[in-house]
């Protein structure tokens, strides 16, 4: 049966689920990594996956019947990884507006890479 899993990093991985325990640990057989930017996704072969429970956030089986009926646009890898990168740059260019503005009103935002020392 194919399965979709939702890794907490905020990956997509599409393929046969071979295994389970119990701690959620996963092996997954002809996985794909699915990466979805807008109406658009592209999938990245990655063959057998082994995933740890921990990182697990969703796991759910595909209807293979309803699986074609989707809405998105299929494109190739090197076309996706692009608009992937431009959708970045994006937004890293609008947290640095953000910040900016903050600033000029007085207030400052604590760096994401900082939060994790207490």
């Amino acid at each position: 049966e194919k399965h979709l899993v939702l890794l907490r990093d905020g990956r997509t991985l599409i393929g046969y689920l071979r295994s389970i325990d119990q701690f959620a640990n996963l092996v997954l057989h002809q996985t794909v990594e699915r990466i979805h930017v807008g109406k658009k996704y592209g999938d990245i072969p990655r063959g057998i996956f082994v995933v740890r429970g921990e990182n697990v956030v969703l796991l759910g089986e595909i209807d293979l019947e309803k699986e074609s009926d989707t809405p998105l646009q299929q494109v190739s890898i090197e076309e996706i990884l692009e608009e992937q990168r431009v959708e970045l740059q994006a937004k890293q260019e609008s947290e640095k507006l953000k910040v900016q503005a903050l600033k000029e009103r007085g207030l400052s935002v604590p760096r994401a890479d900082t939060l994790d020392e207490y």
